[in-house]
């Protein structure tokens, strides 16, 4: 989105530069890629015939060998065929009969075999199967055959057995089909004649230029034994190869059609870039008047104080202005394009955005705009106002919506600042009206305590007059009297602390501390059901605080536990444990800690700051000053109250207290 153009009439004049020599042969570059493409076509079809006809001679050179590989396989399978007929024929008379009985005789023959010969050591014949005048077997009438031999019994004393098979019956049973249709398989000798092959008719002269491979054939190619001297009756035919020619090989030139096709596509991409030519002249000038325009639109939209974005139906980025780049910390390159959510978005509000989002991209966006909160790139949160209305294109159509932004954060803060000089003076108010209340009940109830004490004094003494010795009646005195002066001085330490004494500060326990405030409440938890245990660190160091102030925080937070365990059925329980913190930095003190731990409902949700501020109760009947006193007890004491919620549920309230050297304690002020 951009705004609108300034009329013409307003608009300077266009400023001619110099055209570069770029732009003016720019036309030409269709031309010329187009001639290149076509060298680099012939050149990859060349090149790809040359690959294509060596893979050709690859394979047909693989084939031929594999080929022979498996001749010889099978030539020397029937060789061992052979010498186990025989084995088997060393114990038989040899005939006919005992030839053709013997299994691997009819096997042979339903293979390969053609004949079985039985000589004796003259090379006289004892027996053949089939017999000359029987039936000629498959193979019989082709041509050429050869001949394997096997001596019968120890150094050929039963004879020798002169297997006849044909080349050619071994070609059609030991080339694969797939083999045989790719290819005309023959064994030439070298002379170069056909001695078997696997076409009816094979035709040496008529392969002229046919690629085609040879093999020499390595296998057991032997005369009859009949023919040859004694003495070399294992002569082969060494010149004896397997040939393997292609039936159709792939053409070797590039075909008419695509010579064709480059001969009719030349002229029309010359014709093409002579039309380019004349257009980019008139895009050239076009531009010029153009980028004139953009440069005044441009400056008017950088000058303006208030964002600008526009976006699509979908909600898609279309344009940003230098404004709302500054306002957010993104450039408009990485703004543009991108479809919600936003990264300027706050992630924790992210839902209630979404909502709000599709609700104005339906147009239910409030006219008078609406506020809302983002976040820069660099983490800051702004207040920004939005107001948005419909972006209409050149042909009169809505196809998205503009908004105006101003950054209204400035004004939130100040808003803010005075709202929180309220809260804190009204705060204040009610402190100091708290701080007579509570200064004045402490003076109130320093004298019934008094009177309290006094009395119970009296008693025991009254009672040592009579002679009562009752242990029962003067322990239960005793302990009156304990906690009568634990009232007293609990009341006197508080007003002294709301009139802004110091504590007094001394050596104490906080082991001891901590025992005496569980000691406290642990028949009044026991009633509540409520299972309350200790865990303290031993061997603490000895803590300079005020005693009674720390046992009232100890008091304070057990007995807010035991209240939020009373909406549990069962299983009630909180831990009390005390521990020793190493120093948090070089050269700082290090700490006592205590951890009050409870299985309750946790925080919910709600942080320390919340739960101590003052007049905050999650009890129906509390005052909300609880926690508040005692943050300002652990921070009399330089010390730090904390809440977070247990890693098993619950709550966890803990305090660090510094340790510091011990002094002396200071004179109690009057």
């Amino acid at each position: 989105m951009s705004l609108p153009p300034p009329p013409l009439n307003q608009a300077p004049s266009p400023v001619h530069r110099p055209e570069a020599w770029w732009r003016r042969v720019l036309w030409s570059l269709p031309l010329v890629l187009s001639l290149i493409f076509v060298a680099g076509v012939l050149a990859w079809a060349r090149s790809n015939e040359i690959e294509e006809r060596e893979l050709q001679r690859q394979t047909l050179i693989s084939d031929a060998l594999s080929t022979e590989a498996q001749l010889r396989a099978k030539l020397k399978e029937e060789s061992e065929h052979l010498r186990d007929l025989a084995e088997a024929l060393h114990e038989l008379p040899a005939t006919a009969e005992s030839l053709a009985r013997h299994p691997e005789m009819n096997a042979g023959l339903r293979r390969l075999w053609l004949s079985v010969t039985w000589l004796d050591k003259h090379n006289r014949v004892l027996a053949q199967v089939p017999e000359p005048h029987e039936h000629r077997v498959e193979g019989d009438d082709e041509g050429l055959s050869l001949h394997l031999s096997a001596t019968v019994g120890p150094q050929g004393a039963g004879g020798t057995l002169v297997l006849r098979y044909a080349p050619a019956l071994l070609l059609k049973r030991g080339v694969p089909w797939w083999l045989a249709r790719k290819y005309d398989v023959q064994m030439v000798d070298s002379a170069d004649q056909v001695i078997a092959s696997i076409t009816e008719t094979p035709l040496r002269a008529a392969q002229g230029e046919q690629p085609s491979y040879r093999v020499n054939f390595a296998g057991p190619f032997r005369a009859s034994p009949l023919t040859e001297r004694p003495e070399n009756t294992e002569a082969a035919l060494s010149d004896a190869a397997l040939e393997l020619t292609l039936r159709d090989p792939q053409p070797t030139t590039i075909k008419p059609l695509a010579l064709i096709l480059i001969a009719g596509f030349l002229p029309l991409i010359g014709v093409a870039s002579w039309l380019l030519r004349r257009q980019l002249r008139q895009t050239s000038r076009a531009e010029t008047a153009w980028r004139e325009q953009a440069a005044w639109r441009q400056a008017m939209e950088d000058s303006a104080l208030v964002g600008l974005r526009a976006r699509n139906a979908q909600g898609r980025l279309l344009y940003v202005n230098r404004t709302f780049c500054e306002m957010v910390g993104l450039s408009a390159e990485q703004l543009v394009g991108l479809s919600p959510p936003m990264p300027y978005w706050p992630p924790e509000a992210l839902d209630e955005v979404m909502q709000r989002n599709r609700r104005n991209l339906a147009g239910h966006a409030p006219r008078e705009g609406y506020e809302a909160r983002w976040r820069h790139q660099d983490g800051r949160v702004l207040d920004v106002m939005v107001f948005e209305s419909p972006l209409v294109d050149a042909r009169g159509l809505q196809i998205g919506w503009m908004g105006s932004i101003i950054d209204i954060s400035a004004k939130k803060r100040l808003e803010e600042r005075e709202r929180r000089q309220i809260d804190t003076l009204a705060h204040h108010a009610r402190l100091t009206m708290l701080g007579e209340v509570a200064s004045t009940l402490a003076h109130e109830l320093n004298q019934p305590l008094t009177a309290i004490a006094s009395y119970n004094a009296g008693i025991i003494n009254s009672l040592a007059k009579l002679g009562v010795d009752d242990a029962l009646v003067l322990g239960a005195l005793k302990r009156l009297g304990a906690q009568a002066a634990q009232a007293g001085r609990v009341v006197q330490r508080i007003r002294e602390f709301l009139t802004r004494r110091e504590p007094q500060h001394e050596a104490c326990s906080l082991n001891q501390i901590v025992s005496d405030a569980v000691a406290l409440l642990r028949k009044e938890q026991r009633r509540s059901q409520i299972e309350l245990s200790l865990q303290l660190a031993p061997d603490l160091p000895p803590l300079l605080a005020d005693a009674v102030l720390v046992e009232q925080v100890v008091i304070n937070l057990v007995r807010n536990a035991g209240d939020s365990l009373q909406a549990r059925a069962q299983q009630r329980r909180i831990q009390v444990r005390s521990r020793l913190i190493a120093r948090l930095e070089a050269g700082g003190p290090d700490f006592l800690r205590v951890d009050v731990i409870d299985n309750g409902p946790g925080l919910q949700g709600r942080k320390a700051e919340t739960l101590c501020a003052p007049f905050f109760s999650t009890k129906g009947d509390g005052m909300g000053m609880g926690l508040a006193i005692c943050r300002s007890i652990i921070e009399a004491h330089q010390g730090v109250l904390d809440a977070q919620d247990a890693a098993e549920g619950g709550a966890i309230f803990s305090f660090s207290l510094p340790l510091r050297p011990l002094q002396p304690p200071a004179e109690t002020l009057p």
